[in-house]
């Protein structure tokens, strides 16, 4: 007897990271290397919980963690203090809303299944992190995938062939990009390249409504935090016709990856554009989540105002700690002449390989000398951000003895 709806797929999930986490952590022997996480790791393998946001948290009531929002779509004080933190000082000239969260991964949920119907297409990387696939799939959504690069280059060619095949269909566009510190290749888009692709987003616009959801889920390790959301500038220059989401998460910004709190920040012309759309998605809010968590909400306002300086200084070190970690890794691949995608900053960094059954074999290869990685397409994914230095060192070197060994 079949009880669930007959459009979905019922196979058993096989999420990459999990499955290859679990092989790191089987593993005992003193040289297994664990570059499957994707969270934050100190040099002694410990999962960095920033010692200023969970003091700030523990000063937070039991009662107050215990409340529901006060509002469905978050607190007043937390959505304007979210609005704060990802725009630049120079605040876009737009309409904005934003809609609270459980985690970054429900805003670009509640975000793309608000914004298509069923059987409908959504654009997303060709390299990218497998939970877009899995949302449109869940959905009965359909992807149309791009690259990212043309040889070793930054291109919105793909872009451009991608929302023009679409609007061709359905007379509708929504592309996720995933800027800055894109996953998995640690790629962020300059700032006019940024203008590229709004005026990209403006021609093609004008066969019909066009829609952009960029995760930006790592941009506080980006390396120049103080000017990390000054693209969102260009956005400035959008037209009537097109519409832009950004999807935070606390999970990384706070270290707090299991509490599940995040936003989806909605921008447009006018904010007569953008009521439909914050309905839907409070709607989406009370039916999947109920509310966001109240204790966490008020800890990031707590965290990101009076705590601020000191937060700051905190997450400083760790970004420090990640430039010494991707400078010692790129130098190494370097030497070694591994084929990387084009790094700027982030969490990973991603060995180029778009022959899937090799890629697959030298991902094997690797964890027959206790390297785990993650299988992604087009390559395998290498976290720097939970391997330490000492673990670093020589990393390259090995990877490719584990790749020469593939024909």
């Amino acid at each position: 007897m079949k009880f669930t709806k007959n459009k979905a797929d019922t196979a058993p999930l096989r999420d990459p990271v999990y499955i290859a986490s679990a092989g790191a952590a089987a593993d005992t022997s003193e040289e297994a290397v664990n570059a499957t996480v994707g969270t934050l790791r100190d040099e002694d393998g410990n999962l960095v919980a920033l010692k200023t946001v969970f003091d700030s948290y523990d000063e937070i009531s039991r009662t107050a963690k215990a409340s529901y929002a006060s509002a469905i779509k978050g607190n007043p004080a937390y959505r304007k203090a979210v609005y704060e933190w990802v725009t630049p000082e120079e605040k876009p000239d737009l309409a904005h809303a934003v809609i609270a969260s459980c985690g970054g991964t429900a805003a670009v949920y509640a975000a793309v299944t608000s914004l298509l119907d069923e059987g409908e297409i959504l654009i997303i990387p060709e390299t990218a992190w497998t939970t877009y696939r899995l949302i449109a799939e869940t959905n009965n959504l359909r992807t149309l995938t791009y690259k990212m690069f043309d040889g070793e280059r930054f291109t919105l060619r793909y872009i451009r062939e991608a929302l023009y095949s679409v609007m061709e269909r359905q007379k509708k566009a929504v592309l996720v990009v995933n800027d800055p510190c894109h996953n998995p290749t640690g790629y962020s888009m300059s700032y006019e390249e940024w203008e590229e692709l709004v005026s990209l987003l403006n021609e093609v616009s004008a066969q019909g409504p066009a829609a952009l959801i960029d995760d930006i889920a790592y941009a506080d390790y980006s390396f120049d935090t103080a000017h990390v959301h000054d693209y969102m500038r260009a956005w400035n220059g959008i037209s009537d016709n097109v519409l832009m989401a950004a999807a935070f998460s606390c999970s990384k910004t706070l270290t707090s990856y299991g509490m599940r709190c995040g936003a989806a920040v909605l921008f447009a012309k006018n904010s007569e554009d953008l009521q439909d759309l914050e309905n839907l998605m409070e709607k989406k809010a009370r039916s999947i989540w109920s509310s966001a968590p109240n204790g966490v909400m008020d800890n990031f306002v707590r965290v990101t105002g009076e705590y601020r300086s000191a937060y700051l200084a905190e997450k400083q070190t760790y970004i420090d700690l990640l430039h010494r970690r991707s400078s010692l890794f790129l130098q190494e691949a370097k030497e070694a002449g591994l084929h990387l995608y084009p790094y700027r900053e982030g969490f990973f960094i991603t060995l180029r390989e778009e022959d899937a059954d090799r890629c697959r074999r030298i991902h094997e290869a690797l964890m027959k000398k206790h390297i785990y990685t993650v299988l992604v397409s087009g390559g395998i994914r290498i976290g720097i951000c939970s391997v330490p230095l000492e673990k670093i060192r020589g990393l390259a070197a090995k990877i490719k003895e584990a790749e020469d060994q593939i024909l």
